[in-house]
């Protein structure tokens, strides 16, 4: 299944996204994609229903963040290879994770906003893994199992406020609208392997990157439970799982970052696409 949220800002509706990419209306069966209609019991449900017996948008118009009230918004840096090498970081012998404030969290094709003050706004594409079943303690066998499923990222980053003005990474990726997810949640059982999915970014299209989950240093199963190590996951919680090379700080010889006035482009195979336009913060 396809789950989004459709609607203005604070007033989304639930909905899902049947065979024929129509979107049709869930609020007769559940409040928000969030929370319990996430855990395995609450997706089940949703997955026993008749699409074609659900209401018919037939103009949704904006596309919400795919998932509402996200308890943690939890980030793994320099998770592939790839991208470690291109900015001359070693690669982590353990996850590196941190916070991203939930209230830098849009819909997918929202507006990206460039903080004032700010001289390097960057981008990155991420697969993003939605929790289902709480997760305390977890296995790596059996953490698929408290994964609902996989949402599209753009982990926007300011890399002044991130590596230059002292402290944790978090002041650096916390901005709003530094957090768009989706166009919509996939579940678990649409995607065969999340560790070979191609994934893509253009600015103003040109092709910035071009990679795959391939490259992960520490897969979705072991995210999953290195994570729960240390505080448990709830529904509805987002792990980002970090991007694949092409970020602007990254490009030789002279890193390129975003101003006001760019479109930003980006999609993850079987997950979708967003558009964004970067505007200046008022």
């Amino acid at each position: 299944m396809k789950l989004l949220r459709y609607g203005q800002p604070g007033a989304e509706k639930p909905a899902l996204l049947d065979a024929d990419g129509n979107v049709r209306d869930l609020s007769g069966h559940v409040g928000d994609i969030a929370g319990s209609v996430l855990t395995n019991e609450g997706i089940a449900t949703l997955a026993a229903l008749d699409p074609k017996s659900l209401p018919l948008v037939e103009n949704p118009g904006r596309l919400g963040p795919c998932v509402s009230r996200v308890g943690k918004f939890i980030c793994v840096g320099l998770n592939y290879a790839d991208h470690a090498a291109e900015t001359g970081a070693k690669i982590p012998e353990e996850p590196i994770l941190f916070m991203k404030a939930t209230s830098a969290i849009t819909g997918p094709n929202d507006n990206v906003i460039i903080p004032r003050k700010s001289k390097k706004t960057d981008w990155e594409v991420e697969l993003g893994v939605v929790i289902g079943d709480e997760a305390r303690y977890v296995s790596e066998e059996d953490a698929m199992n408290h994964v609902a499923g996989y949402c599209l990222i753009n982990d926007v980053s300011e890399r002044e406020f991130q590596a230059e003005r002292g402290g944790q990474w978090t002041k650096g990726k916390s901005a709003d609208s530094f957090g768009p997810i989706g166009p919509w949640v996939v579940t678990r059982d649409e995607i065969a392997d999340p560790q070979n999915l191609k994934m893509w970014l253009t600015v103003d299209g040109v092709s910035r990157q071009n990679g795959s989950t391939r490259t992960m240093i520490f897969n979705v199963p072991f995210l999953v439970h290195y994570i729960s190590q240390f505080m448990s996951l709830q529904p509805g919680d987002i792990i980002s799982t970090g991007t694949p090379p092409g970020v602007g700080l990254g490009i030789k010889p002279e890193p390129i970052f975003l101003h006001a006035g760019q479109t930003i482009k980006l999609g993850i195979e079987g997950l979708g696409e967003q558009q964004q336009l970067t505007v200046d913060a008022a």
